[in-house]
């Protein structure tokens, strides 16, 4: 029975000694909330107080807002020499630049300018070649004249020499029976110089001379004597569509290079 008093004792003495520790434990607690939002407690309890000590009729209503007041600024003017405010004299007088004035506009002539300058073209240099036709006289001879053509100084002046051949004598020529044996649409395809030899191929309308033997005779002679003028240049070799052929027309050789001598 003892031992169940003592137990007894033991157990109300723990509860008890909780409890203490729970209160300690709120009251601490309390006092921390207090400390943290001290300044929030005083503004309320001091606005709680005002609120007891005041009574209702002692509040006084804020006066009324007045929408859209317009805002009235005065001006005080102090009268200037002669009655005329400051204000007027600004207003009546004109503002004048006194400094750094624009200088007026000439009204002097400009001077005339000089119209586009026009450059005169540089003068073409040309030179005298001769080129050969055929001449047939009254009493039935051939003969090859020679006449003179200023032609433009190129890069190819046997070229130039040999289409100045085509093109054909002059009307006046003409009138002196000078005549081109060279079948007509006859085109110069190229021209060049191999050693002392010039090789002209000619297209395909070369081969047809309605004149017969003497016409491809004559054809020939204009073309190895106008090429032959050059003085780097002793025989021609005749090309068709660049190809060499044995013989023009009827028998007349041209698989080889042919010089004045060959005829």
């Amino acid at each position: 029975m003892a031992v169940r008093k003592t137990n007894k004792k033991k157990q109300s003495g723990g509860a008890s000694q909780a409890v203490i520790i729970f209160w300690l434990i709120f009251i601490i607690v309390i006092i921390s909330v207090f400390m943290i939002n001290r300044e929030t407690i005083l503004e309320n309890f001091n606005l709680f107080k005002t609120r007891l000590t005041t009574s209702p009729g002692d509040e006084k209503e804020p006066p009324p807002l007045i929408e859209n007041e317009p805002e009235i600024t005065v001006i005080v003017e102090q009268p200037a020499a002669g009655g005329v405010s400051e204000t007027s004299r600004q207003e009546t007088e004109p503002v004048t630049n006194t400094q750094n004035p624009e200088p007026a506009a000439s009204t002097a002539n400009p001077p005339a300018q000089s119209g586009p300058q026009t450059q005169t073209p540089a003068p073409v240099r040309t030179i005298e070649r001769t080129v050969y036709f055929t001449q047939i006289r009254s009493d039935g001879h051939i003969l090859y004249s020679g006449v003179n053509r200023r032609l433009p100084v190129t890069e190819s002046p046997m070229m130039d020499a040999l289409n100045s051949m085509l093109n054909g004598p002059s009307s006046d020529e003409l009138g002196r029976g000078i005549i081109n044996m060279i079948p007509q649409q006859t085109r110069i395809l190229s021209a060049a110089i191999r050693g002392s030899t010039a090789y002209i191929n000619f297209s395909e309308d070369f081969l047809f001379n309605t004149f017969g033997v003497e016409g491809y005779v004559a054809q020939l002679r204009q073309i190895v004597w106008t090429v032959t003028e050059f003085p780097n240049v002793s025989d021609v070799q005749v090309l068709i569509e660049g190809r060499r052929m044995d013989y023009l027309g009827e028998g007349i050789w041209i698989g080889s290079p042919i010089s004045r001598q060959s005829f």
